[in-house]
């Protein structure tokens, strides 16, 4: 596992807090409707933030952009039902599998399997929760069913994989290019020493 210091895990929770912030939804702070990062600011929350505070101060901060953005951004209602508790487990979940890979880090190709491991079962895990939750407990279905509870999956899971990959892989990009600065600045100290 690696740890970071107080330092860079402030940054990266304030760079995870921005990035909440600007893609949050339709609502007022929305780039041109950049897709959700939610699900990949839990995972790496779980990953690099070695307290659970910051989880706890995620979940407020999205639970109040949601908030605003229906009060004052005119966005619809649609998904603030009572189903919506089941956000908390969905992300819980993410933040978990982001906790679990973190002891499992390791450098170079043999991190592939442990972070693929990771986020595919958070990724399972929150979408059981937070589309089975809003399925089967919003009250905006008649009659549910196991099988179009699937069907659904099929249809809009794929959308929230791709934003999670594509957040994923810029996440993975920059830590690989800091990794190398910080190993290229630690052996030119140790050269010119």
């Amino acid at each position: 596992m690696f740890t970071l210091s107080i330092r860079n895990q402030m940054g990266i929770g304030l760079a995870l807090v921005s990035l909440m912030i600007i893609t949050r939804g339709h609502h007022f702070a929305s780039l041109h409707n950049l897709p959700d990062a939610s699900w990949l600011i839990f995972f790496l929350a779980g990953v690099y933030l070695r307290s659970a505070w910051p989880l706890l101060g995620f979940l407020a901060l999205g639970s109040w952009l949601d908030f605003a953005a229906y009060t004052w951004g005119g966005v619809s209602g649609f998904c603030l039902t009572p189903a919506y508790v089941f956000l908390l487990p969905a992300y819980i979940s993410l933040w978990l599998a982001g906790r679990w890979y973190a002891h499992r880090h390791q450098f170079a190709w043999r991190t592939l399997m442990p972070l693929s491991l990771s986020m595919m079962t958070g990724l399972m895990l929150c979408e059981l929760f937070s589309g089975g939750g809003f399925y089967f407990f919003s009250g905006r279905f008649e009659a549910t069913t196991w099988v179009e509870f699937a069907e659904r999956s099929f249809k809009y899971f794929p959308m929230y994989i791709e934003s999670f990959l594509v957040y994923a892989g810029i996440a993975i990009a920059m830590h690989a290019a800091l990794v190398a600065l910080r190993q290229q600045f630690n052996s030119s100290n140790t050269s010119a020493g």
